[in-house]
């Protein structure tokens, strides 16, 4: 028997379901990773769906992981086309008589699961998914996910009071791979500047792990750290290697019971295992809601069939002094520091931190009012760690129409810069240009007289833009 295993955002070899029973069957696994060339087209927003940085991270992670399967007797296969082509076609040169895969569960990926089944169908071969993106498995929630809770503590509670976690999979050893067909070559990247902040891979995953709990011994304070914004060590740095696969919730979470039993059990480490519940609950409710996740009154609306993720229809309608504001928001051009900032990260490294993903969020639904769905695409394009359910999800969360109580909450985004950078060091690494405006000063530059403006050496809408938005409504306000 010989059973093709196509990767999709599970790039692991460790804790891999799919894999694991696979070889059980047998030691014929054909791995198989496909570049699909929708995923990295045109958003039609004016940038790719996959941008550059996330496109190389994604490439050195599928590298790893054909490192890793040959370091168990196997191998990956490597094409770029639609999968709904390609693996029945692979299937009927190799002789393989299933395909296994992770589950994924919204429509663009749906999409291709059907029309997949329905052409193995067709050979007489099938198709067998495997949920295992989450800490808790979706058969092990205690409720049905049609009755999954609209505040996410109420679904927290429950689950840890009555959820199970299963045990992490064996890597398996007894995998066998005699193909000769081309293995085939990971495409280029796209052209584009910046850095990604962390290398992708399976290998870099764990190492990432091992080095912030046993060798830093970072895990114990986690949570008063976790809100930082410059540096790498003020939290896991987990999420870009969670979303691709490259790193189970599962294995992190046995590693953090054992740091509890070896080192110190706190409220940092019970923290983190709270935010791989924020991350389950995101999916659960992706799985509950569809395409709602995509619309603008996202799950306020009675419409569970309709919308989709935005490319033309986020666009239909805006001004064209619209269109250039959400420029300036994208490009780090806003005129606001702290804004401008955490953008420009992410252009450079798509990556940011937490903190500073709801302030820039937030500046955008509320003191510029645009669709929150354009920042959310904008984010699928540029993030490390996008993941469907999560950003979205996010977005939601942040514009006030998904399963946030508190939706009407107001960023004062001035006394947020003051507590989180209070010295305006995060702001000066990546706005040099504002390099010598004095502390109590950096957050507020738009508010700058002439004189200042010579003194400090920044030119008002010449080196620094001049702010979108009036800064002393943040002076006025709590």
């Amino acid at each position: 028997m010989k059973i093709i295993l196509w990767y999709r955002n599970d790039l692991r070899v460790h804790d891999h379901e799919a894999l694991h029973r696979a070889a059980e069957k047998t030691a014929q696994v054909v791995p198989v990773y496909i570049f699909d060339p929708r995923a990295f087209a045109d958003y039609q927003l004016g940038f790719l769906k996959t941008g550059p940085l996330r496109q190389q991270f994604l490439r050195e992670s599928v590298e790893n992981l054909r490192v890793n399967l040959q370091k168990i007797g196997s191998n990956l296969l490597v094409r770029t086309g639609l999968p709904e082509d390609i693996i029945p076609q692979l299937a009927q040169e190799l002789g393989a008589e299933a395909v296994y895969a992770s589950e994924e569960i919204t429509s663009e990926e749906l999409a291709v699961e059907t029309r997949l089944e329905e052409r193995l169908k067709a050979s007489g071969r099938e198709l067998l998914v495997f949920w295992q993106s989450t800490l808790i498995h979706v058969d092990d929630l205690p409720m049905k996910v049609r009755d999954l809770p609209d505040v996410f503590t109420q679904f927290k509670n429950k689950v840890e009071k009555f959820a199970q976690i299963q045990a992490t999979f064996p890597t398996p050893s007894n995998l066998v791979f005699a193909e000769t067909t081309p293995l085939g070559d990971l495409p280029a990247v796209a052209a584009g500047g910046g850095q990604p902040a962390f290398r992708g891979g399976e290998d870099e995953a764990r190492q990432r792990l091992y080095d912030y709990f046993w060798t830093k011994d970072l895990l114990k304070t986690y949570k008063e750290t976790r809100n930082g914004m410059l540096g790498l060590d003020y939290s896991s740095k987990f999420s870009a290697w969670l979303a691709n696969g490259c790193l189970s919730p599962r294995y992190i979470y046995e590693e953090v019971r054992r740091y509890e039993a070896e080192r110190t059990q706190n409220e940092s480490t019970y923290w983190l295992i709270f935010e791989l519940y924020w991350r389950d609950y995101f999916r659960f409710v992706g799985l509950k809601f569809g395409n709602r996740i995509f619309q603008r009154r996202g799950l306020k609306s009675q419409d569970p069939a309709a919308g989709g993720r935005p490319d033309k229809r986020a666009k239909n309608g805006r001004s064209k002094g619209a269109e250039a504001v959400f420029e300036q928001w994208r490009l780090g051009q806003t005129g606001v520091p702290l804004i401008d900032a955490n953008m420009r990260e992410l252009l450079a490294t798509g990556f940011m931190s937490n903190r500073g993903r709801q302030n820039v969020a937030k500046f955008l639904v509320q003191e510029l009012r645009l669709d929150w769905r354009q920042g959310a695409a904008w984010f699928e394009s540029q993030v490390l760690d996008y993941d469907v359910c999560s950003n979205w999800g996010n977005w939601l969360y942040v514009a006030g129409v998904g399963n946030d109580p508190r939706e009407n909450r107001y960023f004062n985004i001035l006394k947020q810069a003051t507590n989180y950078d209070p010295q305006g060091e995060y702001v000066k690494h990546w706005l040099p240009e504002l390099a010598q405006v004095p502390a109590d000063k950096i957050h507020s530059v738009g508010l700058l007289s002439n004189d200042e403006q010579r003194r400090f050496g920044v030119r008002l809408g010449v080196d620094y833009p001049n702010p979108l938005v009036d800064v002393r409504q943040w002076l006025r306000r709590d």
